[in-house]
């Protein structure tokens, strides 16, 4: 109830201040940089997460919680900023007129309002904010081999971290074999190999690197789900989506599956009725995880609707749509 209490204070203070602003000649209201300042708050609060030993839907949970802060915020200002104040003089010359305001937040997520406002504020975050990419792009749950318990073999993990971190990729590699020498079930190191050997467009080491970590740990999401984007970058599609099938059979709520193999059929293999199928699974489960990454399905749906629409068959997209339980418009 505190916290309820505060907001309101702070909301109409805001309101004050915007009132007073609107009544100078000079005053405008730039939407970007009320967006912006919003945004840095968030990206601020998505900075702050801890990922370590989590899976991606707890971490989408907490990308989420972070936006939702600033949606009521943003809502507000520009309610406000659309008001009109009126300074023609009332009764008393002394005073001016109050105008009847009636400002509207809408709190809840299935609301209209209240997903424009933050699916605004995440498109600007996924453009803007560092942290929320490589957020995202963290899984780092263990399993019994991710890290190792030998001293010698964490340190030099840890300098392979600290150099890919810095995109020295070759000199990263070079940590992760001494690491998987001192301790060769160390899963984690052959994992960030291949994704160093992935930056440098060595895709068959990175598959080498990916497979080693496989050997040790079959069910290993981070792998699994690499070893499928070297081999698309191989042109190696069936092998590709084997892959994510494998991850899909392990993890089957992973919304990256779909979208992996959706994207394949669509750039690549043509087959635009399974590319949309996929990737109404990928744009569900993403909801469902309040995933910024939904507008990223959404713009392959809408892509994938103009080449149905092209070959006079909108018909088979909504019947597509309509299985997946996704709303045409």
């Amino acid at each position: 109830m505190k916290s309820n209490l505060l907001l309101l204070v702070i909301l109409l203070t805001i309101s004050e201040n915007f009132a007073q602003e609107k009544k100078k000649e000079n005053f405008k209201f730039n939407k970007e940089n009320f967006l912006k300042e919003l945004s840095e708050n968030a990206c601020e609060c998505i900075d702050s997460i801890s990922t370590y030993n989590k899976i991606k839907d707890s971490i989408a949970s907490e990308i989420n919680t972070c936006i939702d802060k600033q949606v009521t915020v943003y809502q507000f200002g520009l309610q406000i900023a659309n008001i009109e104040i009126d300074t023609e003089p009332a009764n008393d010359s002394t005073k001016t007129k109050k105008k009847d305001v009636n400002i509207v937040i809408a709190s809840n997520p299935e609301s209209k309002q209240y997903k424009e406002a933050y699916y605004e504020l995440e498109r600007y975050l996924l453009n803007n904010c560092v942290a929320l990419k490589s957020k995202i792009a963290t899984n780092d749950k263990l399993n019994n081999n991710s890290l190792s318990n030998n001293t010698l073999a964490l340190e030099y993990y840890n300098y392979g971290l600290e150099a890919s971190e810095a995109e020295e990729y070759e000199k990263a590699i070079n940590f992760y074999k001494k690491a998987v020498t001192v301790d060769p079930n160390f899963a984690f190191a052959y994992d960030n190999m291949g994704v160093s050997y992935r930056k440098l467009n060595q895709f068959d080491e990175a598959i080498k690197a990916y497979e080693k970590s496989l050997k040790i740990d079959p069910n290993g999401l981070l792998p699994l789900q690499n070893i499928a984007i070297a081999y698309s970058y191989k042109k190696e599609y069936k092998k590709a989506i084997k892959a994510y099938e494998k991850l899909r059979d392990i993890q089957p709520d992973n919304p990256e599956v779909f979208y992996g193999i959706g994207l394949i059929y669509f750039q690549n293999l043509n087959d635009f009725e399974k590319a949309l199928d996929n990737m109404c699974k990928a744009y569900i489960i993403y909801i469902q995880q309040k995933s910024p990454y939904r507008s990223d399905a959404e713009k392959i749906i809408q892509m994938l609707y103009s080449e149905f629409k092209n070959k006079n068959n909108l018909e088979t997209f909504n019947k597509i749509l309509e299985k997946n339980n996704i709303n045409q418009n």
